[in-house]
């Protein structure tokens, strides 16, 4: 798409998922086999996106795929797929457990760091809605779009997409702030956004948020 609209009060920049566990070389996606290298190109033009929308004072939400210590709250098929990829949640790494909440590995990279007042969920699924108090913070905050971004965009990031436009937001994906192991995969999972007239919403790239942020 081209330049898109966006009114500073309802919209919302929301980044998916920047964890060390993903995005470190010792954490969970390099022990599953993944080439972080891809995941890791997603970082500069979301460390745009937070310096433009921080400067426009847009609400700026992080989340974190971050699992209870007992397990309790992973569902059983998605443990078994972790355990045959190497990577099982919960098993002790270089930063501590995998994906459990608190650990170090579990939190997001320097680079992004939240500042003070930026809310962080820690989400058990890959959906930021789910088990999470965004919806109800989304919504004491009228806001009405969501930009969206992070990693990876066929799952955690097209998972809180689709959510989002299930609960009536209008959504725009950021497609040059995302990023997958899966070249092939990013590129579908963002095709799949504006089929049919835009059913999940658009896409845009960074520089055209940038400078829609930097004129309003």
């Amino acid at each position: 798409m081209g330049s898109p609209m966006l009114d500073r009060q309802s919209t919302a920049l929301i980044v998916i998922d920047m964890q060390r566990d993903f995005l470190d070389p010792r954490g969970y996606a390099a022990k599953a086999g993944l080439d972080i290298s891809l995941l890791r190109a997603a970082i500069p033009n979301v460390a745009r996106l937070l310096a433009a929308a921080r400067e426009a004072n847009l609400l700026v939400i992080h989340t974190r795929e971050a699992n209870a210590p007992d397990l309790s709250d992973v569902p059983p098929s998605f443990l078994e797929a972790t355990q045959r990829t190497g990577a099982q949640i919960g098993t002790p790494g270089p930063m501590g457990r995998l994906l459990i909440r608190g650990e170090y590995g579990t939190d997001i990279v320097d680079e992004l760091a939240p500042i003070p007042g930026e809310p962080v969920f820690d989400k058990p699924g890959f959906s930021a809605f789910e088990g999470t108090a965004l919806g109800p913070l989304l919504t004491r905050k009228g806001i009405r779009t969501l930009l969206i971004c992070g990693i990876t965009t066929e799952v955690c990031v097209s998972s809180t997409l689709r959510t989002a436009t299930d609960r009536g937001f209008s959504c725009i994906t950021v497609g040059d702030a995302c990023a997958s192991a899966y070249p092939t995969l990013h590129a579908a999972a963002l095709q799949m956004i504006e089929v049919e007239g835009g059913v999940f919403g658009h896409v845009a790239v960074t520089d055209a948020v940038l400078a829609v942020l930097a004129t309003h």
